[in-house]
C-alpha cells in the first residue's frame, strides 16, 4: 500500500512552509504520495496586511491548497509544521485541529503515524512545549508519535531536538537543515510504510 502523507503548515512568515516544501521533496523521494496543504488563516485581513512580510508570504501562497477534513481522511500518515506562539501551536493549526471532531468520531485518525516540526523567533522560544502539547492531540486522536528521535547524528547538529525539527526564525536553511528535515520526513514515511 502506498504511503498517503498529508503535510499540513501553518505558516505567517515562510518559515514553516520552507520546512513543509523541504519534508514534501524528501518524502516524494521517499515514495510517498503527498499532499502539500495549508492551514486556512484565521487572522483579520487588516492584521495580515499590516505587516509587509505576512502578507507577501500569504500572496506568494495563494495557490496552496488549504487543508480540509477529508485531506486528512484520504491520508495514512501526517506531518505538521506550524510556528510556536506563546510555547503552543499557532491558533491557525489549533483553528484547522479544532474542525476535525467528525473525522475523529469516526476513528478516522486512529492508528496513522504522526510527527510535527515548528518554529519560534529564538532558540529558547518554546518549540520542545509546542511538539509535546501537539503530540498530546495525536494521542486523543489514536495517531501513533513518529518523532525523529536521536536516529541521525545531524538531529544533533540542528539543535538537538528529539520532538521533531525546530527552526529559529531567520536562521538559514542549511544542508544540515534541510538534511534534519528530510530526516525526519523519510522515517516518517518508512514507518508509515511498514504499518500499511
Amino acid at each position: 500500500m502506498t504511503v498517503k502523507l498529508a503535510i499540513v503548515y501553518y505558516s505567517s512568515y515562510g518559515t514553516n512552509h520552507q520546512m513543509a516544501t523541504i519534508a514534501a521533496e524528501a518524502a516524494k523521494a521517499a515514495g510517498a504520495e503527498v499532499r502539500l496543504l495549508k492551514a486556512r488563516e484565521t487572522a483579520p485581513d487588516a492584521a495580515v496586511n499590516s505587516q509587509d512580510a505576512w502578507k507577501a508570504h500569504a500572496e506568494a501562497t495563494a495557490d496552496v491548497p488549504e487543508a480540509t477534513a477529508e485531506d486528512m481522511e484520504w491520508a495514512n500518515a501526517y506531518l505538521i509544521s506550524a510556528g510556536t506562539r506563546f510555547g503552543v501551536m499557532a491558533s491557525q493549526m489549533r483553528a484547522f485541529i479544532d474542525t476535525l471532531g467528525g473525522v475523529w468520531a469516526k476513528g478516522g485518525l486512529a492508528n496513522k503515524p504522526i510527527s510535527a516540526m515548528t518554529s519560534a523567533q529564538n532558540a529558547h522560544g518554546g518549540q520542545e512545549t509546542t511538539l509535546s502539547s501537539f503530540y498530546a492531540t495525536a494521542m486523543h486522536w489514536g495517531g501513533i508519535v513518529v518523532a525523529p528521535g536521536y536516529t541521525d547524528q545531524v538531529i544533533f547538529k540542528t539543535g538537538g531536538n528529539p520532538y521533531g525539527y525546530s527552526h529559529t526564525q531567520g536562521e538559514e536553511f542549511t544542508d544540515e537543515v534541510k538534511s534534519a528535515i528530510g530526516h525526519q520526513a523519510r522515517r516518517l514515511v518508512e514507518v508509515a510504510a511498514k504499518l500499511a
